[in-house]
């Protein structure tokens, strides 16, 4: 059986930059601190829209989708699940609404974890809802051609209560003797992936674990920028870097540092675009047309008005409208199609 011992992780040799990484994290979370303070509306709306990510990307990432219209009125409770999916989407709306309001009451435990995974399904009428699971499962990926292999063989229906246990038990000691949150969190929600416990479910669950353990450590970012986006924005990596880290799990001699590297960089990026946002909230020389512009000048991509609002939250629609006009009028932006579908980009 593998050893889950994470008082040996005061033991890793972390590289340079995974220091460097965790070095900037904790300048841009002092920040956000003084962020809370000064802008509590702005934050509300922020919230309000990165959960509506977060429930989309999330479930997106398990191929689990719906239209944007429809994700609305669930995610506003206006409309119940039409099928399956939705279901689901409502399920994990509702266990992020439990984790954002009750993080501080919810335990890394066997109990409260088979209960959020219960929750999860609370608009799904399946039976292995909040149960670890009763068939041994393997992860598989498909190739170009269409050829499937094991990518990963996880822990069996047997041993998962067990492993899952000696899990738990390892955490609790880790937490007493203050282990570095940000270096027991990847591991811990690693070995829970390499567990798989339940029949479905495990990937999201994966993720809004990863959500309470940041909240409970004090590392609020994912309630104001959507960490479960960032993740889908980069899928391929983030299931390279875990295959790197699952290579030899079973025995213990897995390398630890791949998936590591890369939640903190997930990590790393939502508090870079948390910062760059208030940044531009807190620069009253800025006219509206002005941050408008700025935030266009900086996108990679086109953006759509929608995409406008999300990253000017102060600022209402009718104002963003009148800026994307006057920038149009005045040649400094250029509409990419048009009816819906405009976006906007620099010239």
């Amino acid at each position: 059986m593998r050893e889950f011992n994470y008082l040996k992780l005061m033991e890793l040799s972390l590289p340079v930059n995974i220091y460097h990484t965790i070095a900037k994290i904790h300048e841009y979370k002092g920040k956000q601190e003084l962020y809370v303070k000064n802008y509590p509306d702005v934050l509300d709306k922020m919230i309000d829209v990165a959960k509506i990510q977060s429930t989309k990307s999330s479930n997106a990432i398990e191929g689990i989708y719906t239209n944007d219209a429809r994700l609305n009125e669930l995610m506003n409770k206006k409309a119940e699940p039409g099928n399956r999916n939705e279901e689901e989407i409502a399920g994990y709306r509702h266990v992020l609404d439990i984790i954002h309001e009750n993080y501080a009451y919810i335990e890394f435990d066997k109990n409260d974890i088979l209960t959020l995974h219960n929750q999860l399904y609370s608009y799904s009428y399946v039976n292995y809802k909040g149960k670890f699971k009763t068939l041994d499962n393997t992860i598989m990926e498909v190739d170009a051609l269409g050829n499937r292999k094991v990518r990963f063989q996880p822990v069996s229906s047997f041993e998962t209560e067990m492993y899952f246990d000696k899990m738990v038990e390892a955490y609790n000691k880790a937490v007493k003797a203050n282990i570095p949150a940000l270096i027991l969190i990847p591991v811990l929600i690693h070995d829970f992936l390499c567990i798989h416990p339940f029949d479905d479910g495990n990937g999201r669950m994966s993720r809004l674990l990863t959500l309470l353990l940041l909240y409970k450590f004090g590392y609020f970012v994912g309630r104001y920028i959507s960490i479960e986006m960032l993740i889908e924005e980069s899928k391929e990596s983030y299931y390279e870097e875990l295959q790197k880290s699952s290579e030899k799990w079973h025995t213990g001699e897995n390398d630890e540092i791949p998936f590591i590297r890369y939640i903190l960089g997930i990590l790393l990026k939502a508090y870079e675009e948390c910062d760059d946002r208030f940044n531009m909230i807190g620069n009253e020389k800025l006219t509206s047309p002005e941050r408008v512009l700025t935030v266009i000048q900086k996108s990679l991509e086109p953006l759509s008005k929608k995409d406008i609002m999300i990253i000017c939250p102060d600022i209402s629609q009718r104002t963003i409208e009148r800026s994307l006009k006057e920038l149009y009028d005045n040649s400094k932006i250029k509409q990419v199609g048009s009816g819906r579908s405009t976006k906007y980009v620099k010239i």
